[in-house]
Parts: C-alpha cells; sequence; structure tokens
C-alpha cells in the first residue's frame, strides 16, 4: 500500500498529525499508550498506510485522541503522556519523505502561551487544505493591452 503525506505540529501536551488523503474511505486510526500510531484508510480505490513509532508515549485512543474527518485531509490530535517538547516526532532518527513540518499549527515554546490555539478546539481555523498555493496575487489582465493601446 501506498504512504499519504502526513503532516505533524507540537505543542507541550499535545501532537498534531494532518494526513493529506483526499475522499478517504474506511479510514482506521489506532494510538497506542507506547507512542505506535497506526493508519489505514482507502482513496481512488487504493489502499493506503502507515505505521507510526512516535518519540514518546501518549494517552491512547478515546477521548485523548481527537480526529476531524475534512473532505481533502484527516486531522488527528494526539495527547502526549508527560508534558513537554519533542525533539523529533518519531523515536528514530531516520527521515521520511512522506513526514513533513505543518509550519501552519507550529509553535514554538517560547511562543505556546501566547498562542491562541491552546482552546479545548484544536481544530479551529481547519480548513481542509483548500487554501490555494499561489502566494497571493491576483491575476489581473494587461488592462494597456484590452483597450487596444
Amino acid at each position: 500500500s501506498r504512504q499519504p503525506e502526513v503532516l505533524w505540529a507540537q505543542r507541550s501536551e499535545k501532537i498534531y498529525l494532518t494526513i493529506s488523503l483526499p475522499d478517504a474511505k474506511d479510514v482506521v486510526l489506532k494510538t497506542e499508550p507506547k507512542g505506535l500510531f497506526t493508519f489505514s484508510a482507502v482513496a481512488h480505490g487504493e489502499p493506503f498506510s502507515f505505521t507510526l513509532e512516535l518519540f514518546d508515549s501518549v494517552l491512547p485512543e478515546g477521548s485523548k485522541t481527537k480526529t476531524k474527518m475534512g473532505l481533502r485531509n484527516i486531522i488527528c490530535s494526539v495527547q502526549k503522556e508527560k508534558k513537554g517538547w519533542w525533539k523529533r516526532l518519531l523515536k528514530s532518527e531516520e527521515k521520511h519523505p512522506y513526514i513533513k513540518v505543518d509550519w501552519n499549527k507550529w509553535c514554538d515554546e517560547d511562543e505556546e502561551s501566547e498562542a491562541s490555539g491552546d482552546s479545548d478546539d484544536d481544530f479551529d481555523g481547519a480548513n481542509d487544505g483548500d487554501e490555494s498555493d499561489d502566494d497571493g496575487m491576483l491575476y489581473l489582465p494587461d488592462l494597456e493591452k484590452l483597450r487596444g493601446k
């Protein structure tokens, strides 16, 4: 099976995982206390799956792992067992090309207290990845050419 792109960010008490998989069906997520995070789903008739051995222990399923299913993304919030900052997402230092930092949700240790994302609703501002990939510039046709000059 294939691996979808995974974006991650952290706060002192939780990890955010955003799995980019449009139109995912049969989604199965499992979180184990030792830090094993397992995902599988089917999208466009193809199976997708991965298992992550997280850097440290987490509080397992139920009220401590929240999931929001969007049209393009699956967003998970996983509660850390011990409050603190992890130096990386996974136990191993091995690089995984499908795992990237989610800079939209990232918060540094010294910024956390002023971050507005500390509310219980982890998914404020989760827009299902619909933001456009352009740099904010509008396309405007050359008006002089349109006027026939």
